[in-house]
């Protein structure tokens, strides 16, 4: 199972087209055979004053549409864990990437390193600023929706970013459909 993770502000998804392609190009790689799901019209958001997490689980169908009130996490100390998972689809099933989040300690998240590349955190893909412009890691675990569009509109470059580098920066943002993109101040990497 796959899920899109939506966020809905005043009734409205924001940024559904990237959510789409993302959903179209996990489909047509997984399943030889699928039904095309057109998430503007299956998404129907309660009303609501807050902002609302919408999850859409599909496969090589619908299978569910859910809302939640979102409420988001506090973020502001990394753990680096080093791994080889491999998460290039947003899978419902997070079981790996919780394995690896319990390893955090005293973190508020943890910073995955892949063959010495900094990655993603296990909820957000991060970008580091480095005094003149945000770079963000060019091999992330998951191509968020965030990051893309990011990267579309020349707001962040990609490189990759060597776990040595990290203390070079002067700050980091995390970066999700539900947060957008939010730099962390005093944020500590370890």
């Amino acid at each position: 199972m796959l899920v899109e993770t939506i966020s809905i502000l005043d009734g409205k998804a924001l940024h559904l087209g990237y959510h789409q392609e993302r959903l179209n190009r996990s489909q047509k790689a997984l399943f030889s055979s699928f039904t095309h799901i057109s998430l503007d019209k299956i998404i129907k958001p309660p009303s609501s004053n807050r902002q609302l997490k919408c999850r859409v689980i599909y496969a090589n169908g619908l299978v569910d549409v859910s809302y939640s009130t979102y409420n988001p996490r506090v973020v502001k100390n990394l753990k680096l864990i080093e791994s080889n998972i491999d998460y290039s689809f947003k899978y419902s099933n997070r079981e790996e990437l919780n394995e690896l989040f319990a390893q955090k300690g005293n973190a508020d998240d943890i910073l995955i390193v892949k063959n010495g590349l900094i990655t993603d955190t296990s909820i957000a893909n991060i970008a580091f600023w480095d005094g003149y412009k945000w770079i963000t890691p060019k091999s992330p675990l998951l191509k968020g929706t965030t990051r893309e569009r990011l990267l579309r509109n020349g707001f962040l470059i990609q490189r990759d970013i060597f776990i040595d580098e990290i203390e070079k920066f002067e700050l980091f943002a995390l970066m999700n459909a539900m947060i957008g993109f939010k730099p962390i101040k005093n944020g500590t990497i370890s």
